[in-house]
């Protein structure tokens, strides 16, 4: 894993200013550091290395192709690579390799093939600057899941590209303001949708895309791959076999893809939470590997939040060499001032934190790690699943008023009172009506069994603040999810639908910005074999039945797991990867909290309204309602503007 930075544009210097943008990413890439211009072109590519694959000086960047017309920064990895050689070479007599990185051979292919046709073959993670010498033209290029960053824009007559915001702040020209309208979408959302960043002009490269940039500055964005085509494939063409083919042909998926993902020229292991995306890789992984997996995971002294211990009867049960850590609060508090460093932008899903813990613990040992991400959106996992699908199944021939009625009498007792309630009657309810934090489940479906439309279930349901842009002084009104993410004509039921949206959106956007951030931050390669394009466009030609099945999501991946985990071990409601912010923010946190809520600093700094933030802070610290959602978003900006200030 890798950290690229770059210009297009006028001016002197531009190899040290490029050099200077990729300082700013050392932490991504602490093995080795290059930098390439054309003065004459206005180009300058700059390239901060983590060694994986061919730990040797071949494999420096930026690199330059054979026949020196192409010149590139890669971040991230190509898991079929070899593949891609024995093509080309049995395409051509001989090729005069220089060492066996995958960057050297996604040149060649370049070369040989051009750059779209190249992605398509390509199977893996990637954000990419590719410069034509001979064109003059700039490419940047991103995965099809969007798994890498890459920022671009424009500032004053330069294009600024890099992995993260910091590098592109740290060139002379950058002169981007906040801008108000990303704001009020991160106070919905928890994270800024794409191609929106926190700064005006500057924007994500979406998953899947390449914008060409061409020698008068003209701009052109198309895609080499969409979810939407794999939507439509899959439905087009769906599976048809049984349950136990289906199985099967999954598991063949998972194998192929953990296999070509465990390829690394340094130490390598796994995240292990003990829940079913990651047992699953970690179960396959140790089927194939000849020695014990190193495995790792965090655990909290609170109840509710400790999952180490499931990780360590899964991790004992497969055999892997099993490391954990039990964090005490004031560990995991202390990640938090790091936080606006780490992202560069607000960002504010509160699992940020212990996903920070189990990378750090995970580098102390090995270099890259696997990681279990991407279940839950392909095979149906999470909650909102159920609860969306079935409540507008169940409540929208009923009459609005009468369901905002039942919704003002679900709110009427606390969070607490709930979860009290339901200690006490949860042993005698069947397995699916047991889980955990009841009473803020009930609170949120109280804010959505009044919605009009399905479309409208599903923005309440990822939204944090309902109206965020009558909290942020002088900003727009704020769509929900990506822009031009329009759900394929299709789909036309519920459940597909909020699946297909939270692929596109919150996955790349807060599950993989999340991984990622956390992971380079210490200089930890992650993978994720879930997001194989191919698994990806498998899970979409599977029916629903075989995804959600008897009240539990990811029927057809537990299946799998249960070849090589019994059932017991990891059968449970869903816990979720999270810290007690809500009872932090009551207690060991709340003097930090207040400080940043202070209703005239907030009227000060002109950014949000004081009055409904207000508000919720003080039900919050009564605890008549949890509100750790909306107080963590605006927290994770006061945090973020008080860095940006300094």
């Amino acid at each position: 894993m890798c950290g690229i930075a770059g210009c297009l544009g006028p001016g002197a210097g531009l190899r040290e200013t490029a050099s200077r943008m990729a300082a700013a990413l050392a932490h991504r890439g602490p093995d080795d550091a290059g930098d390439w211009a054309d003065a004459n072109a206005g180009i300058a590519l700059a390239h901060r290395r983590l060694s994986v694959l061919d730990l040797s000086p071949a494999g420096h960047q930026p690199m330059v192709s054979a026949s020196g017309r192409y010149v590139i920064a890669f971040n991230g990895e190509i898991y079929n690579h070899a593949d891609l050689r024995r093509e080309l070479e049995a395409a051509r007599q001989a090729i005069a390799w220089r060492g066996h990185s995958d960057t050297e051979t996604l040149l060649a292919a370049i070369e040989n093939w051009g750059l779209e046709p190249t992605l398509a073959k390509c199977v893996g993670m990637f954000a990419l600057a590719l410069w034509d010498c001979r064109e003059r033209t700039l490419e940047l290029a991103r995965d099809r899941l969007g798994e890498k960053p890459l920022y671009h824009g424009r500032s004053g007559d330069m294009v600024l590209f890099a992995s993260e915001l910091k590098a592109l702040r740290a060139h002379p020209a950058f002169r981007a303001e906040v801008d108000r309208d990303a704001l009020a979408l991160f106070l919905r959302h928890a994270y800024i949708p794409a191609p929106s960043s926190i700064y005006r002009g500057i924007r994500k490269l979406p998953p899947a895309a390449i914008l060409r940039i061409d020698s008068d500055g003209r701009e052109r964005l198309r895609y080499y791959w969409s979810v939407a085509d794999a939507v439509r494939q899959g439905l087009s063409r769906p599976f048809t076999g049984t349950a136990t083919e289906a199985t099967d042909e999954l598991e063949r998926h998972l194998a192929r893809a953990i296999g070509g993902q465990r390829v690394a020229d340094v130490p390598l292991g796994a995240f292990l939470s003990g829940g079913i995306d990651s047992s699953t890789v970690v179960a396959l992984m140790q089927a194939q590997a000849t020695t014990p997996v190193r495995t790792f995971s965090i655990g909290f002294h609170e109840e509710g939040h400790d999952e180490a211990r499931h990780a360590r009867a899964v991790a004992s049960h497969l055999g892997t060499a099993h490391t954990e850590l039990y964090v005490t609060p004031r560990e995991a508090r202390d990640v938090i001032t790091r936080l606006p460093e780490i992202h560069d932008e607000p960002f504010a899903d509160s699992s940020q934190i212990p996903m920070f813990l189990v990378a750090r613990l995970a580098r102390r040992h090995v270099a890259v790690g696997l990681s279990g991400d991407g279940g839950d959106e392909l095979f149906g996992g999470y909650n909102r699943y159920f609860v969306g699908g079935a409540l507008w199944q169940r409540l929208s021939h009923l009459p609005i008023p009468l369901r905002g009625a039942v919704a003002r009498a679900l709110r009427t007792p606390s969070p607490a009172a709930w979860d009290r309630l339901h200690a006490l009657v949860g042993p005698a309810l069947p397995g699916r009506w047991r889980h955990t934090s009841v009473g803020d489940k009930l609170h949120k479906l109280a804010g959505v069994i009044d919605a009009a439309s399905p479309a409208e279930v599903y923005r309440r349901l990822i939204s944090h603040w309902p109206d965020p842009a009558a909290l942020v002084v002088g900003a727009g009104d704020t769509p929900t999810g990506p822009a031009g993410q329009a759900v394929p004509e299709m789909l036309d039921d519920f459940v597909q639908s909020m699946m297909y949206l939270d692929t596109v959106g919150y996955l790349p956007d807060d599950i993989l910005t999340k991984v990622d951030r956390a992971a380079m931050a210490v200089s930890l390669e992650t993978r994720l074999p879930l997001l194989d394009h191919r698994i990806v466009e498998f899970a979409w030609s599977l029916p629903m039945s075989l995804k959600m099945r008897d009240g539990a999501g990811k029927w057809l991946l537990r299946q799998v797991l249960y070849r090589h985990v019994p059932r017991a071990l990891v059968d449970r409601p869903k816990m979720g990867f999270g810290v007690p912010i809500d009872t932090w923010l009551r207690g060991p946190l709340r003097d930090w909290a207040e400080s940043l809520l202070d209703a005239g600093r907030l009227r000060r700094e002109g950014w949000l309204r004081p009055e409904p933030i207000r508000t919720c802070w003080e039900e919050h610290l009564s605890g008549r309602r949890n509100w750790q959602h909306r107080l963590w978003n605006v927290l994770m900006f006061q945090a973020w503007i008080e860095r940006l200030d300094d």
